[in-house]
């Protein structure tokens, strides 16, 4: 008998009983993937696959195979083994022994003989002590432990295990953590000045859904949400006419057996109007604390138009209780002395003034040692105006430079602006110069005189004096031949020199004041040297100002005060302070223009010279009236 080809089988026995398969296989992705040469050399893995016992091991030619026992096909390099049985073993081995298993192959058809023998699966090794002959069994993964329900002790649905042993309806359902808090609430509110009452006594300025709001919402009930954890607050939107606000609030609490529930509710608050201290003052009209007096002892009122014009710039009438117009100035009442020290301060350095102020007693609380007074601020305007003529004293005219005591006040601002009109030499004067050296005016603005240039000529280099001041730049020195409108049958002419040569043509008419044929009741006129005192002072061109007020396309706003009863002259004087702001672009930074809508803009080909001001330097009005749904059942603005 011919010699087997095979190994001899191991001396080990391996296990003859039945291979029972496990009752689940290992997922797939456990699976060997690559060939055993991939794996560590200390352990190789295998599979085997069977559908009946293991036979005994067989020595030599004559051997017989049950047919139940086939040798399946050699799977490809690196794949997966394919599953014949309803068994799959994972076995491992130390490195050096193997084990051979002898299958025959099927016959590949019927009626054919045996084929040669193949091994079936080198799937286990032949080890080298009797100690591997241990039986084969299946090692399934640790599993995942996994969380496991209990039943809700009160309606017995599964949940996860928690303190209570309840599930979150019946925890809700047995325990109020918004019990104590609020549903409701109240909060004042200001139509006047639209603020909202924080108690006790402090009126703060809040906007809807805002977070200054939202504080003030969230102390009305800050004692009751002491006992809870506050997780979010929240506006819900709510129609801004309705007097309602919502706010959503999240909060927290332990409850039962340590138990956290969270919970989320709203709190209404009902929005109630009442008027506050303050409005309740102005509305009153005769309650104040505060007082502000300014003077002018002057006749022209173009100070007061300038300021009044500085006032609104600056919106210092905001904290007025009451603005009353008087004969020689305004009254500012307030309601706190802060504001009306406020507008002094402002005053002082807008205008070259003084003041002085003074206050009375009205009640005293000796327990609390409080005392309520009443302030009165005046404020007294130096009596100078634009285009007046003034004559200065021997001692301030030489400390200005030299310059001549007859002097125009060309400009007042926070200091007097002056121009000699026969050397063009300027000075500025505040009011603290004033106060100690005051001077007045000579004439009354309606003493001014219309002259008719007859012959003009300009003077473009003068010697300067010893110690002469500045001069100006934007006037042009001349010496005119004039004539008064009223004198034309006559062949009476005066000489004079002027500051107006740069806008001065002949016969272009000009404003000014007869010094020759007047009375000048001045202190410091009186002893000047009659040949030091010109004839004729020139002041301004003269336009047509009926044409001038029917081309003017923009306006200026008004203080709303207390008016007493207007005359013509009042008009007149506001007419001529319009007149200065077109020629005066000083004057006009410090003032807004608006343009005024209803004056449509005309072409400058009709243009006569009088000065203008340009679109420019006009601002919008805009009157925010109504809102954008106009009223009811009224028609969307989109324009």
């Amino acid at each position: 008998m011919a010699p087997s080809r095979f190994p001899p089988a191991s001396p080990c026995r391996l296990h003859h009983g039945p291979l029972t398969a496990p009752t689940e296989l290992p997922p797939a992705s456990t699976w060997p993937r690559k060939s055993p040469s991939h794996v560590p050399s200390q352990f190789r893995h295998y599979l085997l696959t069977a559908s009946s016992p293991l036979p005994p091991p067989l020595h030599g030619p004559s051997r017989s195979f049950p047919s139940s026992l086939r040798a399946p096909p050699q799977p490809p390099h690196g794949s997966r083994l394919p599953l014949h049985g309803s068994l799959t073993v994972l076995s491992a081995f130390p490195h050096g022994s193997r084990l051979s298993l002898r299958a025959p192959l099927a016959p590949p058809s019927p009626g054919l003989g045996w084929a040669r023998p193949r091994r079936l699966l080198p799937f286990l090794c032949r080890p080298e002590s009797a100690a591997c002959s241990a039986a084969m069994e299946y090692l399934p993964a640790p599993a995942a432990p996994a969380q496991g329900h209990i039943l809700c002790c009160q309606c017995g649905v599964p949940i996860p295990p928690n303190p209570a042993n309840m599930c979150v309806g019946c925890l809700r359902a047995q325990v109020d953590i918004t019990e104590g808090i609020p549903k409701q609430g109240t909060v004042h509110f200001c139509k006047q000045c639209e603020r909202y009452l924080q108690p006790p006594g402090t009126w703060i300025q809040c906007a809807l859904e805002s977070r200054e709001l939202l504080a003030l919402c969230l102390k009305k009930i800050k004692a009751s949400l002491s006992k809870v954890r506050l997780i979010d607050a929240g506006f819900i939107w709510t129609e801004p006419h309705s007097k309602r606000i919502k706010l959503k609030l999240t909060v927290q609490k332990e409850v039962i057996n340590g138990a956290v529930l969270q919970q989320v509710f709203v709190v209404e608050y009902v929005v109630q109007s009442q008027m506050c201290e303050d409005c309740h003052r102005i509305e009153a009209k005769d309650f104040w604390k505060a007082v502000v007096q300014v003077r002018q002892k002057t006749v022209h009122k173009k100070t007061f138009y300038y300021l009044e014009q500085l006032i609104l710039k600056h919106r210092l009438h905001q904290n007025t209780l009451r603005i009353k117009e008087i004969h020689d100035g305004l009254d500012f009442y307030y309601s706190s002395k802060q504001h009306a020290q406020k507008m002094v301060d402002f005053l002082q350095c807008t205008v070259p003034s003084r003041s002085k102020s003074s206050q009375r007693l009205i009640s005293h609380d000796i327990h609390s040692n409080v005392y309520n007074y009443k302030s009165t601020f005046s404020v007294e305007i130096v009596p100078i105006c634009k285009d007046n003529v003034v004559c200065l004293s021997p001692k301030l005219a030489q400390s200005l430079g030299n310059m001549s005591q007859i002097c125009v006040c060309i400009r007042v601002t926070s200091t007097i602006h002056l121009i000699d009109p026969s050397t063009l030499q300027i000075a500025e004067i505040d009011g603290n110069t004033y106060w100690r050296h005051p001077f007045n005016s000579l004439f009354h603005p309606k003493q001014l005189e219309e002259f008719i240039i007859m012959d003009i000529n300009r003077v473009h280099e003068k010697k300067k004096g010893a110690g002469a001041g500045a001069r100006s730049n934007k006037h042009t020195l001349a010496e005119a031949w004039v004539r008064k409108t009223s004198e034309l049958d006559t062949d009476h002419q005066y000489f004079c020199c002027t500051h107006l040569g740069h806008i001065l043509n002949p016969g272009d008419l000009v404003l000014g004041f007869d010094l020759a044929n007047c009375n000048l009741n001045d202190e410091f006129a009186n002893k000047m040297n009659p040949q030091h005192i010109p004839d004729v002072v020139l002041i301004k061109k003269s336009f047509d100002r009926c044409k001038r007020q029917r081309r003017r396309n923009w306006k200026l706003k008004e203080l709303e005060r207390d008016r007493e009863a207007s005359d013509t002259d009042d008009e007149r004087q506001y007419q001529d302070f319009l007149e200065d702001l077109e020629e005066d672009e000083t004057i006009r930074k410090n003032v807004n223009i608006y343009r005024n809508a209803d004056i449509p803009v005309e072409s400058d080909t009709d243009d006569d010279g009088a000065p203008r001001i340009s679109l420019a330097e006009m601002l919008e009005d805009l009157h925010i009236s109504q809102d954008a749904t106009g009223g009811e059942g009224a028609e969307m603005l989109t324009e």
